[in-house]
């Protein structure tokens, strides 16, 4: 990103002529101008002119290659909330679309821990949002990686509170929507301020190992480039990554912080023209390199929930050290990189490239309805909506997104109501397995029934992660404390 000092309107609008045409530049010159007069006087708490946030977010998705549409509403997303301006006036001046998301944003307010009830109405208010138009959160994401650069200059506790709801709510729902870079951003900052001793400590960590190794690592991109230019599949790019620290940490918490357990410390990203090419390319690499059993990961024909689409394999070098590859296309690239965003993402030639639709996006209007109604536990959202996710597989292929430590029977609850009331068994991988069996990424779970049961065991509560599986199990054991007339009278579902 650009350094914040040297950014202005002018390194804004340079920025942006390199992907879009200059008659959509007008407009962001308008909305900087009309913006910069609103919030004159006003400072934030680091004492910089307050203009300096809106364009700062401005330029995080400039950054992006993002719609100016976007850019416009995020320069004019405060106006409405701490300046004397109006909706209608910004209607007046910029018409109903941008508006409308400025609105969005003016809408969601600042989420603050004020109370679980408050708080948990303040994330419907996100959630409905989302459904309404999913650029209201991209814009929000920009506006909070900004605001977590400055968390300096606020008191101790209020910075740690900020740093929390980013790690714990806007991250997760960055990374449902498939936007890793924007996740990778919110956790890396709020990582410093959460767990500032962990911070340091993984950092030194993950910086003592790659210490001194870039020449080694620069030596395996050499070779992938001659086998692949051998075999005669063309590159587009070849790239070393660091894993961010937020993921690194995350990962050694799984592992008993064992980092030698922990092989994708520094992955190797090869993006290539085609699919074909990206399976040619996995095979070559197998047959220089030994793989590693059980870490070929193949994400492309069976891609994430979220939409994410790439090959893994982690392969011995030649002094017996793990590397992890990831092979994908450009386009596959752009989906990783801005997930939902890439709808608005202008490629090289200036044009926005369509993407598919993140399911989770399309359902967000329909869970708000059903389930944050109904909720008043603010664990319960974050277990499943905003906790790491698995998918798991039926035996007909269909991919369920389910929350980490899923069960079976919440995924015999996912598929119907029925299905979990009346399962007995689960066969996970060919096997059969009890119904508390904590299910891992990429499981075939086949439920067996008994059509003769009567309901849930209702000890299934203390080990069911979602609260689809938890209410129905509440709800059938509530209906069997029931007087018999009442049952005859309610409705039937």
């Amino acid at each position: 990103m650009i350094n914040e000092s040297t950014q202005s309107i002018q390194s804004l609008l340079k920025q942006m002529e390199s992907y879009t045409k200059n008659t959509d530049l007008e407009i962001v010159r308008l909305a900087y101008d009309f913006a910069d007069e609103a919030h004159k006087g006003q400072t934030r708490k680091s004492g910089e002119p307050y203009i300096t946030h809106p364009l700062a977010a401005a330029h995080i998705l400039a950054d992006m290659r993002i719609d100016p549409i976007i850019i416009t509403a995020t320069l004019l997303h405060d106006v409405p909330e701490d300046t004397a301006i109006t909706l209608e006036e910004i209607e007046e001046n910029f018409g109903q679309e941008i508006r409308r998301l400025v609105e969005g944003i003016t809408k969601l307010g600042k989420l603050k821990y004020r109370g679980v009830e408050r708080y948990i109405e303040n994330l419907r208010k996100m959630f409905v949002a989302m459904a309404e138009d999913i650029r209201v959160m991209i814009i929000k994401f920009a506006d909070r990686i900004h605001n977590l650069t400055t968390l300096g200059a606020l008191p101790p506790q209020k910075a740690y509170r900020i740093a929390l709801e980013s790690l714990e709510i806007y991250a997760p729902i960055a990374g449902r929507l498939g936007m890793d870079e924007l996740k990778g951003e919110l956790e890396d900052l709020s990582f410093q301020y959460v767990y500032p001793k962990e911070y340091q400590r993984i950092k030194q960590l993950r910086d003592n190992r790659i210490l001194g190794r870039e020449q080694y690592y620069q030596q395996i991109v050499d070779t992938t480039k001659k086998e692949l230019e051998d075999a005669h599949i063309p590159v587009t790019s070849i790239t070393g990554r660091n894993k961010r620290l937020y993921s690194f940490y995350q990962k050694l918490l799984k592992k008993d912080n064992e980092v030698h357990r922990v092989y994708d410390l520094m992955a190797i990203r090869i993006i290539v023209p085609t699919i074909g090419d990206c399976y040619a390319t996995l095979g070559i690499l197998h047959n220089y390199w030994k793989p590693m059993k059980g870490r070929i990961k193949d994400y492309i024909s069976q891609q994430k929930p979220n939409g994410y689409r790439s090959l893994h394999t982690t392969v011995f070098g030649k002094d017996g050290d793990a590397i992890e590859f990831q092979i994908r296309t450009t386009e596959m690239d752009e989906e990783a990189h801005f997930g939902i965003a890439a709808h608005w993402h202008y490629d090289e030639k200036g044009v926005s490239i369509p993407r598919r639709e993140v399911e989770w996006a399309k359902e967000l209007a329909e869970i708000q309805k059903d389930i944050l109604t109904k909720l008043s536990d603010l664990e319960e959202i974050k277990i499943d909506f905003l906790q790491t996710r698995i998918f798991v597989f039926t035996p007909k292929g269909d991919v369920i997104d389910l929350p980490e430590g899923a069960t079976p029977v919440d995924f015999a609850y996912h598929i119907h109501t029925d299905i979990g009331n009346k399962c007995t068994g689960a066969i996970i991988n060919d096997k059969m397995q009890s119904l508390d069996t904590e299910l891992k990424n990429g499981d075939i779970v086949d439920i067996t029934i008994d059509k003769n049961r009567k309901g849930p065991n209702p000890d299934w509560v203390h080990f069911v992660k979602t609260h689809t599986a938890k209410a129905r199990i509440k709800t059938y054991q509530n209906k069997r404390k029931m007087p018999t007339w009442l049952k005859s009278v309610l409705p039937k579902k």
